[in-house]
């Protein structure tokens, strides 16, 4: 395997036209009884000047793949909340963050925005493969001990706050999509308006 990939490399190409060069000076009598030499320093040179071997790229999943695949993890997330007792206030701050998030993982227009937005992806999975669960759990938890010491502060105030931060951080993903689609609508404006504008030039 590695012969096999030397002989297809571009140290060993280069290396063997130089070496050619080598064997028409010898046929041409210019390399004289030093042939061996010449063809062998030549084909030398030339791999050592051959440019170094380009690796391929990893092939990582793009931005599409990666929201089929987070889309299927919010679908499990949903039916683990769906097992959570909650206060009210709680319950319905989950249920706006997770419509939130559900629009923004829908296969409509979101998904054609984010499909070229890596940062906004990773700031999606981030909130539904590690900060929400988080949420939850650490609630689950203290909730127990606080059951077990009554006084201690309410664990329900702290996980109404994340929810409320964490449709913060759903909402300006979900504003700066729609700026982004506010700017491609008014750049294709002003090319209909310049391309109008060039046609009157032209019929005048």
């Amino acid at each position: 395997m590695a012969i096999s990939r030397y002989l297809e490399s571009r140290k060993n190409i280069a290396g063997s036209a130089c070496g050619l060069v080598g064997l028409v000076l010898t046929f041409t009598g210019v390399a004289g009884p030093y042939w061996p030499v010449v063809v062998a320093g030549l084909y030398g040179a030339g791999a050592l000047i051959a440019p170094p071997e380009r690796p391929a790229l990893p092939d990582f999943p793009d931005p599409s793949a990666q929201l089929d695949e987070l889309r299927g993890d919010f679908e499990t997330l949903r039916v683990y909340l769906t097992d959570i007792e909650l206060s009210v206030t709680a319950a319905a701050r989950l249920r706006e963050l997770t419509e939130l998030l559900s629009a923004l993982l829908d296969q409509g227009w979101s998904k054609e925005l984010l499909a070229h937005d890596p940062e906004g992806v990773h700031s999606l999975s981030r909130i539904v493969r590690r900060d929400l669960p988080e949420a939850v759990d650490s609630f689950v938890r203290t909730r127990w001990w606080t059951r077990m010491t009554p006084g201690t502060e309410s664990p329900e105030l702290h996980l109404e706050q994340q929810l409320g931060l964490l449709k913060r951080d759903a909402q300006q993903l979900a504003t700066m999509l729609r700026d982004t689609e506010a700017r491609r609508q008014k750049t294709h404006t002003r090319y209909l308006e310049d391309r109008g504008g060039q046609h009157g030039v032209m019929g005048s």
